[in-house]
């Protein structure tokens, strides 16, 4: 009996170990998620627009294909591909970084200069038409494929947040919890997204205070929109130059990170939001002075790779 009792009273310390290592995991993997904000909202404003056009039954099936791409290519492919640079190219992370935050910068303010040209129009938002399959199909393979860039980079900012000395089993395991996890959170709030006008227009239809909350998300919802695009751009323009920032620091360069922050200090005067708050302001203006300046080298490069084929 009491060895029984020395083995439960083992069993249950390994429980708690366990319980604890979870808990690690994840909290660890919330701090990380949490640093790719900018291109989890970019994700979740960028993706309803591949549903646009497209009956009402289809919106959602269309946003799980999307879903299980997106979850399929974090798990399978950038998941252990991130694990493998840990490993054996560490120092590839910051280049990465930097490479992705530009992407992000570039992004933000490619979308600023369609906002100043108002004769712009965005091919993607066109209406659709032609056979509903065969482009439901093409549109998912777009979707997935705008989805495998940004999955990248939230995979690879993830992977910097994580502690370095952390063990490969402990960082797969976070990062197992951060694709999931942010994969649940973006799909999940596209599909509230493109079916609130629906659930508006079921509930204007019942009478009463239900109708007018239904009247209010239909005519609300074009308004949202809208707002979801900026937030994402100024969430893109911030996180890309503070990846950059960041960046640059961790490769020697610690100039810019310490201008920043002192600035950010000066102007605070003891107060953490504000500090805060301007910190992020001075991200977002470097992101944007560094995407108007990659604007030109991306459209010689697109432009040199079409005369090439």
């Amino acid at each position: 009996m009491s060895g029984l009792l020395a083995l439960l009273d083992d069993v249950a310390g390994i429980a708690k170990i366990a319980a604890a290592s979870v808990d690690d995991v994840i909290a660890q993997a919330s701090k990380a998620g949490a640093k790719a904000a900018g291109a989890v909202i970019d994700d979740a404003a960028v993706t309803p627009k591949y549903v646009t056009g497209f009956s009402a039954e289809r919106e959602l099936p269309i946003v799980w294909k999307i879903a299980r791409g997106s979850i399929l290519n974090k798990l399978l492919i950038l998941t252990p591909a991130a694990l493998l640079l840990s490993v054996f190219a560490p120092w590839l992370i910051a280049p990465l970084l930097m490479l992705g935050g530009a992407y992000l910068c570039f992004e933000g303010a490619e979308k600023i200069l369609k906002w100043l040209r108002p004769g712009h129009v965005d091919l993607d938002a066109k209406g659709v038409k032609g056979d509903p399959a065969h482009l439901e199909e093409q549109k998912v393979k777009g979707a997935i494929k705008t989805d495998f860039i940004l999955s990248a980079e939230i995979m690879t900012i993830a992977l910097s947040a994580l502690p370095g000395e952390a063990g490969l089993v402990f960082k797969g395991a976070a990062l197992v919890v951060v694709a999931i996890g942010i994969t649940a959170l973006v799909y999940g709030a596209v599909a509230i997204i493109v079916k609130a006008d629906d659930v508006g227009l079921h509930m204007s239809a019942r009478g009463g205070v239900s109708a007018a909350i239904g009247r209010g998300i239909v005519k609300g919802m074009p308004t949202f929109m809208k707002l979801l695009l900026v937030v994402g751009t100024a969430a893109m323009l911030w996180v890309g130059g503070s990846i950059i920032v960041h960046a640059w620091a961790e490769m020697g360069w610690h100039a810019p990170e310490h201008l920043i922050e002192d600035a950010a200090h000066a102007v605070a005067a003891g107060s953490g939001g504000i500090e805060w708050t301007a910190k992020a302001i001075m991200d977002g203006v470097l992101g944007i002075i560094l995407g108007f300046a990659l604007i030109p080298v991306v459209e010689k490069a697109l432009t040199l790779m079409g005369r090439a084929h």
